[in-house]
């Protein structure tokens, strides 16, 4: 974290009593410059951070990044280029909550008016008769949100947050790279930081290819050879864009001669936007940014690829079932640096660059993203690899469905394998659809890294990881039980806590099973379905007809579907036949343990006394005996 002495990047504490290492201390003062836009903030923008620091959990010990601020220091003070909306909500806050008397911290250059409301704002005596509007207004919001909220525990809370406070070197052109801040339009992102602090240790050539990697990387929609320019598409992919990088890049990027030294603006590289955007040169459409849409955004990748770097390097991922922490992810790089490579950030910067294009190649190759066409802005499941027609500088881009087996496997055809392995991998998209626990994205890259020459075998991969998932977390030690024991095993009663994995998987099995002779079957697609809903109803309209007890087969599996929220509240508390006489087309388009359900429901009493317990049976059966197959032929 030193470049020429002195550190660019510093970790500073919010709020902590007696500590030199805040964020505003004795001797430290923030210049708002003119060239700033006044304070503007409104409800919403205060709200939510306000929000976002009382979410901190009360029994955790880790720290809550709140962003960064990008300053220049002058002897003791630092004039803000970025980030002082935050930083004057910070300091309003904290002057209500300690009762600060005057803005010695802050002070906005040539803007008396600002100054003096910031001096006199919350007393009793302020006669002002000029005031900034703006802030009156963000003290009033903040005012407003304390009469709802404890005080000392929000303090409390203000201890574990921390901000990057970043400053540019000297002879930085401030107006330019205010005007490069303003036009990007938004804070320094985690990523943006991490990157800064891997490259400050690097050459000038070593962070041109760095920087030049990262940006095109850490750009998530569309396909990585169209996030560089036609030459360097060729020299990275080879000549047909198809290739999986061959980690040489000194061959393609050369520092310029008696170039000037890099400063924080090219380590940050602002700049390489307009590069990324001199590379798309056939538009939007070709580019594909607009048309295909990944399922993670830059800092989950991120940690994605460190636990495939991991795993790789030094054979190890740590826990899979370890949250991935957005707001972690500087310490969660820094904790690997320091303890595997003994803080020789160079040495792990040059090797992880070189994991991280790879895997993004793996990435937009062979795992799902969601692919949109004209009006559709929903889209749909979309699993395509990018391909290349025409010569030279006529070359164009286009996308056909990933290959994962040889036209002349008689087992399954092209279509049909693609398509299984895309609907596995929708699969566990729907069921898993926090970001923080999509752990099955880390360990199919780290097996798509050791398995490129023969991923033909990716499905079965996928199979067996959703058998051990349902396993795990349904069947365990109750895999081997007689039909008898079934309405007895505590696993199978779980009523609104079953697994959504264990219903999607099961939908997947009865589309793999039935497909080619159920025609309805043909075209079910995985859909966020997110409520676990009972057919027969937990809580029956009053006397309309005869409620049910858990305790005698309403939690069973046999009379339980997952449905959108949506769908939830429409069937509400109907019985099982107004849901299939009144909702026929939402169980027509709805999973298709609800659509088996609907069809086997003659009377309510009917599926009340029998049916429920046959078409359980039934469902688990099909579970059971795909899981047992896969879980005991693990080889993997």
């Amino acid at each position: 974290m030193k470049q020429t002495g002195e550190a660019f990047i510093e970790e500073l504490k919010v709020y902590t009593p007696n500590n030199i290492n805040n964020l505003f201390s004795e001797n430290v003062r923030y210049i708002i410059p003119l060239y700033q836009r006044a304070f503007s903030w409104e409800d919403k923008e205060i709200n939510q951070l306000m929000e976002d620091i009382d979410g901190i959990a009360d029994d955790t010990d880790s720290s809550y990044c709140l962003g960064s601020l990008i300053v220049y220091k002058l002897d003791d003070e630092y004039e803000v280029i970025d980030g002082q909306q935050r930083l004057t909500t910070l300091f309003l806050v904290l002057k209500y909550l300690l009762d600060w008397k005057n803005c010695e911290y802050l002070t906005f250059a040539y803007r008396p008016t600002s100054d003096n409301t910031l001096d006199t704002i919350g007393a009793q005596d302020n006669l002002l008769k000029e005031k900034d509007e703006g802030i009156i207004k963000g003290w009033d919001i903040i005012s407003e949100y304390f009469k709802k909220h404890d005080k000392e525990k929000f303090k409390e809370k203000l201890s574990k947050v921390k901000i990057y406070r970043i400053k540019v070197p000297p002879h930085t052109d401030l107006n330019r790279y205010f005007e490069i801040m303003n036009t990007r339009g938004e804070q320094l992102e985690q990523q943006d930081i991490l990157k800064a602090h891997l490259m400050d240790c690097l050459n000038d050539n070593e962070k041109d290819i760095f920087a030049l990697i990262w940006d095109a990387c850490v750009n998530m929609n569309g396909y990585i050879q169209m996030h560089f320019t036609p030459e360097y598409r060729a020299s990275i992919f080879g000549e047909t864009w198809t290739e999986k990088p061959k980690n040489e890049y000194n061959k393609f990027i050369r520092a310029e001669s008696g170039e000037e030294k890099k400063k924080i603006l090219d380590i940050i590289n602002f700049d390489s936007i307009q590069k990324l955007q001199e590379a798309n040169n056939y538009g939007e459409d070709d580019d594909g940014s607009q048309r295909f849409r990944s399922i993670i955004e830059a800092p989950y990748f991120l940690m994605h690829v460190l636990k495939v770097f991991l795993n790789q390097e030094i054979k190890s991922h740590g826990d899979t079932k370890r949250l991935l922490d957005d707001k972690k992810l500087f310490e969660t790089f820094e904790a690997v640096i320091k303890k595997y490579y003994n803080g020789q950030k160079r040495v792990f910067s040059l090797k992880f660059i070189n994991y991280l294009l790879t895997c993004r190649y793996l990435f937009d190759k062979y795992i799902i993203k969601r692919e949109t066409s004209g009006t559709d802005e929903e889209g749909v499941w979309s699993l395509k690899c990018l391909c290349s027609s025409g010569q030279q500088s006529k070359k164009k881009a286009y996308y056909k469905n990933t290959c994962f087996a040889n036209l002349w496997e008689r087992e399954k055809t092209y279509d049909e394998r693609h398509k299984q392995i895309l609907m596995l991998q929708a699969c566990l998209r729907v069921s898993y659809t926090s970001p923080k626990i999509m752990h099955w994205i880390t360990e199919l890259l780290i097996w798509l890294y050791n398995n490129n020459n023969n991923i033909v075998d990716v499905g079965t991969f996928l199979e067996k990881y959703i058998a051990k998932a349902v396993y795990q977390d349904y069947f365990n030690n109750n895999s081997n039980l007689s039909d008898e024991d079934y309405l007895k095993a505590e696993a199978f009663n779980a009523g609104v806590d079953t697994p959504h994995i264990v219903f999607n998987y099961l939908d997947y099995l009865l589309w793999n099973k039935y497909k080619k002779a159920e025609e309805n079957y043909k075209n079910f697609t995985f859909e966020y379905r997110n409520s676990v809903e009972h057919w027969y109803p937990q809580h029956p309209s009053e006397g309309t007809f005869e409620s049910w007890s858990p305790k005698d087969g309403l939690d069973y599996f046999g009379n339980l579907c997952l449905v959108q929220r949506r769908t939830n509240s429409k069937f509400s508390n109907l019985s099982p036949e107004s849901k299939k006489g009144s909702f026929g087309d939402t169980i027509k388009n709805g999973s298709l343990k609800l659509r088996i359900m609907s069809n086997e429901t003659i009377t309510n009493a009917d599926w009340k006394e029998n049916a429920y317990k046959k078409h359980g049976r039934e469902m688990l059966e099909i579970l059971r005996e795909n899981v047992v197959r896969l879980i005991s032929n693990n080889d993997n």
